[in-house]
């Protein structure tokens, strides 16, 4: 019987160590940019088309390579950050582990061009599928650039599964952002299809922050800095106000790399206890500066999972630290022991007797003397006494509301109604509605409709008594106006007298401009001012009521929840938001024509009963349910 385990060869086990280092683009581009660091590199180019998916260039300035590092570079486990396996407890650099460009080329076509500054020629290598094509000596400037060309063409199953170039270019942008934020000194300029994305020129840390989420954050920022035996802190957070309901804003470093650490994600947020909702999330921008030693970057390909030595110690800290720094701003109430006066205490002698509080008490008042001649609406309408006064005449009426009500015959069906609407199917216990349900007489209109709370319109049907939650059939209304309206090419549009700016993050402003068409199509006309700005020009008729920041603000959190590629997210999710943020909201009181109006348009939707993700809009309490609530 022959032998059935085998060694795998050299480039099939490229393929899969690039699975673990390599899943899109964006896995690229931190790989390169970091080797770029590694090589002393304070000006970086990144190029890109199409997401990185036909190309990705990253030229630096760095040391360069000979050729035969140029050659070796692209073998596995080939590295220059390791001498010994002690050296693992000692990483000060970013990449160490020797993979990734060998990943790379067994994924893509890759050409490098490198040369040192004390070599008068440079070296060019081309590699298709982890096998050299060439090699060959070439003029070139200082430094390196590696083209990667056709990601993922040899295993067509990933390609396949990558997502829309918008969806791409938002995990290249955060990557990026991770980057740039750790090296602040760096400069980076991104170009997508020949078109500049982003140019960060080298700063600190708070304008390389201004420069990355807006001019807004500025006066947000809050200082954190603190020096300890075990690590030191420093970095900024916001205040509660800047606040946000999704991630995108929370960056932990140590020692210029980045990190995901939900422990120490809690001890920020429990720093902000009673200052924020529940559903709300600080943003923070905190670096760590710990003894190598003490820390382990080795455990995640990735290298974004870091173990630290003694990580309740640092929790403690960073709590502390936040906490003290919010004081100091008055965020965190405080007691203020500091003050100008002296104040009095009184201290108790026994020279005098101390009296017990005295309360002084009228035995002889009566409440209910100026209400004798008075009786209860009770006792008046069972004809008891005579003495009874009449009540305000802002009460005088109020018999009306049941006049005529004996007289209310059972609504009959007036009109037959769509056959979609009478076709469908209410969930649970609740029953078929259709609009000969509801009588619309005119002379008992005012008696039709009721508003309760500001939230629920109730109306008598043949079967009980209807309730309609008011925002949620208004987001029925309008979700169906403008998938009808994209259907037919584009939306109506209301143009705006005074155009709105909107300033934005990195990312939110890359998000939105890749939207763009899709946006136009239900009636928005944004234009780029740049520097994270747009302009909101047009919109909507029906979003005439509401802000344009808050728009854009329910746009991007409903696609950065929805995570879905932009094709899919805009007959879905973003409707749904629109129409969320244009629908009435509860509290706002309706008069009967409005309530009509609301009724009327429900029923023309082909699904009255659910909003489009699947919360009930309509009630039914029917008349053996309102029996029994009397038995």
């Amino acid at each position: 019987m022959s032998d059935t385990i085998q060694l795998l060869p050299d480039h099939v086990a490229n393929q899969i160590a690039a699975g673990e280092v390599i899943q899109r683009p964006a896995s690229v581009i931190k790989e390169l940019i970091e080797n770029s660091i590694d090589a002393g590199a304070d000006d970086i180019h990144i190029i890109l088309k199409d997401a990185g998916k036909t190309l990705i260039k990253v030229v630096d300035n760095g040391c360069g390579m000979s050729p035969t590092d140029a050659r070796i570079c692209f073998e596995r486990h080939a590295t220059s950050k390791l001498k010994s396996a002690e050296d693992l407890f000692n990483i000060c650099t970013k990449g160490f582990r020797g993979e990734a460009l060998a990943s790379i080329a067994a994924i893509a076509e890759v050409e490098l061009l490198t040369r040192r500054a004390i070599d008068e020629v440079g070296t060019r290598i081309l590699m298709r599928g982890s096998k050299v094509e060439l090699q060959e000596p070439v003029q070139t400037s200082v430094g390196s650039v590696l083209s990667v060309n056709n990601l993922f063409y040899n295993v067509p199953a990933r390609r396949k599964f990558l997502k829309s170039n918008s969806t791409e270019i938002k995990h290249i942008v955060n990557e990026i952002q991770r980057v740039a934020l750790a090296h602040s000194d760096i400069s980076f300029k991104i170009k997508h299809n020949d078109t500049l994305i982003l140019q960060l020129d080298a700063a600190n840390i708070r304008q390389r922050l201004v420069n990355l989420f807006g001019k807004g954050i500025n006066s947000q920022l809050i200082d954190i800095n603190v020096d300890t035996s075990m690590a030191k802190i420093k970095g900024y957070v916001c205040k509660p106000e800047h606040s946000k309901k999704t991630f995108g804003e929370q960056f932990f470093f140590v020692n210029g790399r980045f990190m995901k650490h939900p422990y120490f994600h809690k001890a920020v947020t429990l720093a902000y206890d009673q200052l924020l909702s529940k559903d709300q999330i600080p943003s923070y921008f905190i670096f760590f500066e710990v003894d190598p030693s003490a820390i382990d970057v080795n455990i995640h390909p990735t290298k974004t999972e870091i173990k630290f030595e003694d990580e309740p110690a640092i929790w403690q800290i960073i709590q502390a630290s936040i906490r003290e720094s919010l004081g100091k701003f008055n965020i965190v109430p405080s007691i203020d022991f500091d003050t100008d006066g002296i104040i009095d205490i009184p201290v108790p002698t026994t020279e005098k007797d101390i009296a017990a509080p005295q309360i002084e008490v009228n035995p002889f008042f009566n409440p209910f003397e100026e209400e004798k001649r008075e009786r209860s609406s009770f006792q008046s309408s069972m004809g008891q006494g005579s003495g009874y006064k009449k009540p305000d005449a802002g009460l005088s009426n109020w018999g009306s509301m049941y006049e005529g009500i004996d007289n209310i015959e059972p609504v009959e069906q007036q009109a037959e109604y769509k056959e979609q609407a009478t076709t469908t199917n209410i969930k649970s216990s609740m029953a078929q509605v259709s609009q000969s349900d509801v009588e619309f007489n005119e002379e008992t209109l005012q008696k039709k409709y009721l508003q309760i709370k500001g939230k629920y319109i109730a109306t008598p049907v043949k079967s009980g008594l209807m309730l309609i939650d008011q925002h949620r059939a208004h987001t029925r209304i309008l979700y169906d106006k403008f998938v009808a309206n994209s259907n037919g090419g584009s939306g109506h549009s209301q143009l705006s007298m005074f155009p709105k700016k909107v300033e934005l993050n990195l990312l939110d402003y890359q998000l939105i401009l890749s939207m763009a068409e899709e946006l136009a199509a239900l009636g928005f006309e944004i234009s780029d001012l740049g520097s994270n700005t747009i302009s909101l020009n047009s919109y909507p008729a029906e979003c005439e009521d509401i802000d344009a920041t808050e728009i854009i603000q329910t746009i991007l959190l409903d696609f950065k929840e929805g995570a879905l590629d932009i094709k899919e997210y805009i007959t879905d999710r973003l409707y749904l938001s629109l129409a969320r943020t244009a629908a009435i909201k509860y509290g706002k009181a309706l008069d009967v024509r409005e309530m009509r109006q609301i009724v009327d348009e429900l029923f023309v939707s082909t699904i009255p009963n659910m909003t489009p993700d699947n919360k009930g809009i309509i009630h039914i309490v029917s008349l053996d349910d309102l029996a029994e609530m009397f038995n």
